[in-house]
């Protein structure tokens, strides 16, 4: 029985057809019983890509020939690409995005092929090899820009961000969904451990990694009381790290039940609603307030909750805030008078990932990370990988190129 399905264009048809923007050209034919080896074999040389087109938009399914990585390049085969709640907000228009676009960014992969003059070595110095299982860096940065030179590179001037660029056929893929990802230059490499699951080490370069970089912001003292904004990825991860550095509390504030269920097994002491916290805050700390607070849902009302809830002299560390929303009234003598300190952490250094990927080395089996991927579909499911990554019960999906 003959059968056929709609591909993309590649380079070897362009002479034939001309160049294309348009991603919908392009018949393969394919004679399952009589040349079913012979469709395998090109299984193996071709990627598999799921384009974003824009939110209402199909996605798009392409095969395209498996990218060599140019100099300075190094190719990785995809093991797995958990979805992020950014990766929600642009498939739903919360913010915009260049399309149309490989999206995700919390990947792990396994090295295929070095171009040539590409770095051979992982952040921590330590030897890179094809075979080797490793993530990188969410952000590419050039080294010489005003932000790289002042440890800011994840604000590189000329950065490239995994999983939000917009796809071309010439440069290759750059996000998670997908089957082959291209680390460009200035992508910084960290080896996973042979021991951590896929499940467990996939949100390392995003959630892992930018809560890493929020408690160096925080700067938490032994005996602190912190007060964690959210359980979901960011919020769990923050009562983790924060229970292991010395926190005498740890307060997570979550509507959800099962998520403040959740958060106890992360190390949280307290798990509150958001109209508790006033009283139990004040009891616990003789009425001073938390030492730090990490808000890590984004939403206005959590934000005046915290300014609130923190005390003389504390830090507020705001992680959520990733797409535009209303703005709302400050009165600035109050963070003036009061000596407060807020940060904001959005992405994070290099360091920092080393950090997330050594802490999950240690306390994986202390903490439940590994059951917090619900669900694994394949690039083929992914209109339904990502209405169950919508289910505010999830707290992550993930992503298989098979």
């Amino acid at each position: 029985m003959a059968c056929f399905f709609i591909d993309a264009i590649d380079s070897r048809f362009d002479s034939v057809f001309g160049a294309s923007n348009d991603y919908n050209f392009g018949i393969h034919w394919v004679f399952e019983s009589c040349f079913a080896n012979h469709e395998n074999e090109q299984d193996m040389d071709e990627s598999k890509i799921v384009l974003f087109q824009g939110t209402g938009k199909a996605w798009l399914h392409q095969r395209i020939e498996i990218p060599s990585p140019n100099r300075g390049e190094v190719l990785v085969r995809i093991l797995g690409c958990t979805i992020c709640g950014s990766d929600l907000h642009s498939v739903h228009g919360r913010r915009q995005v260049a399309t149309p676009s490989v999206l995700g960014h919390e990947i792990v992969g396994e090295i295929v092929e070095f171009g040539d003059d590409a770095v051979r070595s992982a952040v921590d110095g330590s030897p890179l090899s094809e075979g080797n299982r490793v993530t990188w860096s969410v952000v590419a940065s050039c080294g010489d820009c005003y932000f790289c030179q002042h440890d800011l590179p994840q604000k590189c001037s000329v950065a490239v961000k995994y999983g939000h660029n917009r796809y071309e056929r010439t440069a290759g893929p750059t996000g998670g969904f997908a089957s082959h990802c291209l680390l460009v230059r200035g992508t910084r490499v960290v080896r996973i451990p042979d021991e951590l699951p896929l499940e467990v080490v996939c949100p390392s370069s995003c959630a892992t990694a930018t809560i890493a970089a929020a408690m160096e912001a925080a700067a938490i003292r032994k005996g602190d009381t912190a007060v964690v904004i959210g359980a979901g990825m960011l919020g769990l991860t923050a009562c983790a790290m924060a229970s292991k550095q010395g926190c005498a509390n740890v307060i997570c504030v979550e509507r959800s039940e099962s998520r403040r269920i959740l958060s106890r097994a992360f190390g949280a002491s307290l798990s509150l609603l958001p109209d508790q916290l006033p009283s139990v805050l004040a009891e616990a700390t003789a009425g001073r307030g938390a030492d730090v607070i990490f808000e890590c849902t984004g939403a206005n009302g959590a934000f005046v909750s915290a300014m609130d809830a923190v005390r003389v002299g504390g830090r507020l560390v705001l992680v959520g805030a990733v797409f535009p929303q209303e703005p709302i009234p400050m009165v600035v003598e109050r963070i003036v008078r009061r000596n407060l300190a807020i940060v904001g952490i959005h992405n994070y250094a290099p360091k920092h990932l080393v950090q997330a990927v050594q802490f999950l080395e240690l306390h994986w089996h202390e903490f439940p990370f590994a059951n917090l991927v619900e669900k694994w579909y394949s690039l083929d499911q992914m209109d339904e990988a990502i209405e169950h990554a919508g289910d505010q019960c999830s707290i992550r999906i993930g992503i298989r190129p098979d």
